[in-house]
């Protein structure tokens, strides 16, 4: 195996089994295509699935594959009014299963996450019966202090430019904290352990996907 690629499964393990320790179930994906493979195993059949805002899910191509295994696919990335967006983000809350990533994956097994309008995070801690994490190895950090620095000066930078707002993390490329009205980092989780009742998955992929 190429040693970078030998390294990144080492490390990747490595957080898999301390997420385990903190009541995740957690796997490592060799690439893409398995860890495509493992979350379908993961949806039962004719399930309501709920998406996140996620790149990862997307750069997967699991939202078509879900729907054409004949799941109900739910999710707010799509053209319509801002009531129908407001509807089908809270339909996602009560989905049987939510599909998601984080911004931040520490080795000590903690999942770090900022959201702007918190319906991801909410779907993570409580309604949807299991909850399904998808992340690629450039979300590894060393701890959660590293995990937030992620978040917000990386992907929230991405990911205000993907959306178009005019935030000053845009222009300078880093976070300074901002009391921009378009700020879209305000809503900050860390799930230091697995939630009580949820049945919680964590998928560590070796390769970089999402911001």
């Amino acid at each position: 195996m190429e040693a970078r690629s030998w390294y990144s499964e080492l490390v990747l393990e490595n957080a898999a089994e301390a997420l385990k320790k903190n009541g995740f179930l957690a796997y490592v994906a060799k690439n893409s295509d398995e860890a495509k493979s493992l979350v379908l195993s993961l949806v039962p059949s004719r399930s309501t699935v709920g998406v996140g805002g996620s790149v990862t899910v997307r750069e997967l191509g699991l939202i078509e594959e879900l729907e054409r295994s004949g799941c109900k696919v739910v999710h707010h990335w799509v053209k319509a009014d801002p009531s129908e967006l407001d509807r089908l983000r809270r339909a996602e809350l009560v989905s049987d299963v939510f599909l998601c990533s984080v911004n931040a994956v520490t080795l000590d097994g903690k999942l770090v996450c900022i959201d702007g309008l918190g319906n991801r995070v909410a779907a993570m801690v409580f309604g949807p019966r299991r909850v399904i994490v998808v992340a690629g190895r450039n979300k590894l950090v060393r701890d959660v202090k590293e995990g937030v620095w992620r978040a917000r000066n990386m992907a929230a930078v991405m990911n205000s430019k993907r959306l178009g707002v005019n935030t000053p993390c845009v222009k300078l490329g880093h976070c300074v904290d901002c009391d921009s009205p378009e700020r879209i980092c305000r809503v900050l989780l860390v799930l230091e352990r697995k939630p009580f009742n949820s049945d919680f998955h964590v998928i560590l992929v070796n390769e970089d996907l999402g911001y």
